[in-house]
């Protein structure tokens, strides 16, 4: 990272830890934040290396604001094109599936994630129109985001990059569109079962028809309630087994699937890989280091 010994200047009230070979960089958030955001973390490369990490699904919207050198490519596990179009910062929409991100090093970034409805007040679209896919940043939010992204990049105190993207954040959630209440309510119900509710139940708890709720949900959230519920079940065992540990017959019945065949069946469809291998892995901000 740029500045005095290879790091940005942290600044007031800005904790900058040593995670492996990364830097990462946090603040507390403003409250007017919290309730889109789940996570938000500047970070950078110790020494510059190329590397590569896989994205699995987590019911989450990503916004990275590249401040070092972009990825040379981003795409889904098993596409045949190596071209993703992307070539600095970046939103990537709610997955059903696993995506591989090449990066020649020297990296330093702002991640965010977003809860659905936090990311459909903010980029003021469907996200329907983002599911499974990375788009430019300013093709979402303008040409101000380039304008922002430079001003970003050009600080180099932290705190003060902090200061001017929570300004920037805090005015487009102001002015940001309202989710629909039923979608907002069905959005609570699947994450407080961590996707282990019938749909037919949330359907009736809104008081909305199944077809209705599908489509109001899927257009808001970027996701069917269906494929909602299995990300959000699948999330839930990626954090029991990256506790270290975890006992594979108690994730399988913690989280709701049939046995664990199911289990293995689900981590090979939403993230190339087996429940043992994901446990084994070396996770860094949300993604599987390959």
């Amino acid at each position: 990272m740029r500045g005095t010994g290879g790091r940005g200047a942290a600044g007031r009230g800005v904790e900058m830890t040593r995670v492996g070979g990364w830097w990462r960089v946090t603040r507390p958030w403003p409250p007017g934040l919290r309730p889109y955001v789940h996570s938000y973390v500047g970070y950078g490369e110790a020494v510059a290396s190329p590397y590569r990490v896989r994205l699995v699904p987590a019911g989450r919207a990503v916004v990275v604001i590249s401040l070092g050198e972009p990825f040379t490519q981003i795409r889904r596990l098993h596409e045949v094109s190596s071209s993703s179009g992307v070539i600095g910062s970046l939103i990537a929409g709610l997955e059903d599936g696993p995506r591989v991100c090449d990066h020649p090093g020297g990296q330093e970034a702002i991640r965010l994630e977003l809860t659905p409805l936090g990311a459909y007040r903010l980029f003021a679209v469907p996200m329907s129109e983002l599911t499974n896919r990375v788009v430019e940043l300013c093709d979402v939010l303008g040409p101000e985001a380039g304008v922002l992204v430079e001003q970003l990049a050009a600080t180099g105190d932290w705190s003060a990059r902090f200061d001017l993207l929570d300004f920037v954040l805090l005015a487009r959630f102001e002015r940001g569109p309202d989710p629909a209440p039923e979608v907002s309510h069905a959005w609570r119900l699947l994450t407080r079962e961590a996707g282990a509710i019938p749909i037919r139940r949330i359907a009736a708890e809104v008081g909305w028809s199944h077809g209705h709720l599908v489509r109001r949900f899927t257009q808001q959230i970027g996701l069917t309630p269906k494929m909602s519920a299995r990300v959000l079940r699948f999330d839930r065992a990626v954090r029991l087994l990256s506790r270290g540990g975890a006992d594979l017959s108690e994730v399988t019945a913690a989280c709701g699937f049939y046995d664990q065949a199911h289990l293995n069946r689900e981590f090979r469809a939403l993230a190339g890989t087996t429940p043992v291998q994901s446990a084994a892995a070396r996770w860094t901000e949300g993604a599987l280091a390959q």
